[in-house]
């Protein structure tokens, strides 16, 4: 059975995990309506994905 030579302590395993940090978006610009969007994503914005409709927008109702 393996045996560890000495005790690990709390702050040397801390320090393993005190560089992971969360990345930012990578973000592209729609070149349709020209909108913030992900990269190889659908615009939400135009519904747009490489030069074609995919998504039909519904209309916004307005209240008179």
């Amino acid at each position: 059975m393996a045996v560890q030579k000495s005790k690990t302590s709390k702050q040397r395993t801390n320090k393993r995990f005190a560089n992971f940090k969360v990345a930012a978006p990578a973000l592209a610009e729609c070149p349709q309506c020209h909108e913030l969007k992900m990269p190889h994503r659908v615009c939400k914005k135009c519904g747009y994905y490489d030069g074609v409709a995919v998504v039909a927008q519904k209309e916004e109702k307005k209240e008179d």
